[in-house]
C-alpha cells in the first residue's frame, strides 16, 4: 500500500497558482525526495500533506487518510522535522524527549531514540549547550519519538559540516531500515542522490521530472562527457569534435559506447595513450539545474 497518493493537486493564493496539477505516489518504506527551487511549490505541497494547509482541489491520501480531515488520528502516525524548531533551552535532552513522547499513545523508548539520533552521550545535557549539529539531531529525535510511520524531513542538514552531514545520512538510512517512510526536501543534490529511492522535481508548481536518481540522470537526450589530456595530441586529427580548455579535451555525446570506441580505436591506431581519460554522465545537480532553469 502506498504511504502517500497525490492526484491533480492544486492550490492558489489569490491570482498566483502555487501548485498546478501535481500528481505522485510515495511507496511505504522508501525515502522519497521532493526537490525544487525556492518558490516552486514544495512548501505548499508538504504543508498540504501534513494537514496544515487546505488544498483547492485534487485528491490526497496520507497513510490512507485525507490530511485535510485526518486530525489526531493522522498526526499520531506522522513525524515532522522542520527547518527550525522552538524548544525549551533549559530542559535536558532526556527531559525534552520524555515530554514530547508523552504526547503519543505508543512512543518509542527515550533510550532507543537517543541511540538512533546519536545523542546518548548528551542525554543529560541542557539543550542550550548543544552544538548546531547536535541540536539538529535533537530535532530529528523529537520527530521520531512518537514512533511515526511517516517522517517529513525538511532540509535536515542545512548548515552542517561534511562530517555532520554524513552522520545525518546514516541516521536517515537507519530510519529506513526500521521500515519508516521518509519524505525528504533538500537543496543538496548529492544528499538526494545518496538517500532518495525516488525523486520528484517540481518547478513553477508542476512536476517536471520523476524517477530514481540514476534514471533522472539518464532520461532524454542527456549528454555524456569524454575527457582526456591533450598533451602531444593533434586535436584537429581527432575523429570526433572536441572542445579544449586548460589542456583538457571534452567530447559531448549521446552515444557514449560508440564514441568511446571511436576515440580509443583512433588512439590505439596512432599509438597514443589518452592520459587522464574519463567518461562521465551529467550529475543529478546538472540535470536538476536543466529541469528548473526556467523557474
Amino acid at each position: 500500500m502506498a504511504a502517500i497518493v497525490v492526484k491533480d493537486l492544486r492550490k492558489s493564493y489569490g491570482s498566483v497558482a502555487a501548485v498546478r496539477g501535481v500528481s505522485f505516489t510515495v511507496e511505504s518504506g522508501e525515502v522519497f525526495g521532493l526537490l525544487g527551487p525556492n518558490g516552486a511549490g514544495k512548501t505548499t505541497i508538504i504543508e498540504i500533506l501534513e494537514g496544515y494547509r487546505n488544498r483547492d482541489s485534487g485528491n490526497v491520501l496520507v497513510l490512507g487518510l485525507d490530511p485535510q480531515h485526518g486530525g489526531t488520528a493522522l498526526r499520531q502516525r506522522v513525524g515532522l522535522v522542520l527547518q527550525e524548531t522552538a524548544i525549551a533551552p533549559q530542559l535536558s535532552v532526556t527531559e525534552l524527549l520524555d515530554l514530547f513522547g508523552g504526547y503519543y499513545p505508543t512512543p518509542r523508548p527515550t533510550a532507543e531514540v537517543l541511540e538512533l539520533a546519536g545523542l546518548t552521550e548528551k542525554a543529560h545535557a541542557r539543550v542550550r549547550t548543544l552544538s548546531g549539529g547536535q541540536q539538529r539531531r535533537l530535532d530529528v529525535a523529537l520527530g521520531i519519538v512518537g514512533d511515526p510511520e511517516l517522517i517529513f524531513l525538511d532540509e535536515p542538514t542545512t548548515g552542517f559540516d561534511p562530517t555532520a552531514r554524513r552522520g545525518a545520512w546514516e541516521l536517515v538510512r537507519s530510519l529506513r531500515s526500521l521500515g519508516k517512510t521518509i519524505v525528504l526536501t533538500t537543496h543538496y543534490m548529492d544528499e538526494a542522490q545518496n538517500l532518495a529511492d525516488r525523486i520528484v522535481v517540481v518547478a513553477a508548481g508542476q512536476v517536471v521530472a520523476a524517477g530514481t536518481p540514476d534514471t533522472l540522470r539518464g532520461t532524454g537526450e542527456r549528454r555524456t562527457f569524454i575527457r582526456f589530456a591533450v598533451d602531444g595530441i593533434d586535436i584537429a586529427a581527432l575523429p570526433l569534435k572536441a572542445q579544449v580548455h586548460d589542456g583538457v579535451a571534452t567530447i559531448e555525446t549521446t552515444t557514449p559506447t560508440r564514441s568511446v570506441n571511436q576515440i580509443t580505436s583512433w588512439a590505439l591506431e596512432k599509438g597514443l595513450e589518452l592520459e587522464a581519460l574519463e567518461v562521465t554522465r551529467p550529475s543529478l545537480e546538472d540535470v536538476y539545474l536543466e529541469l528548473t532553469s526556467g523557474d
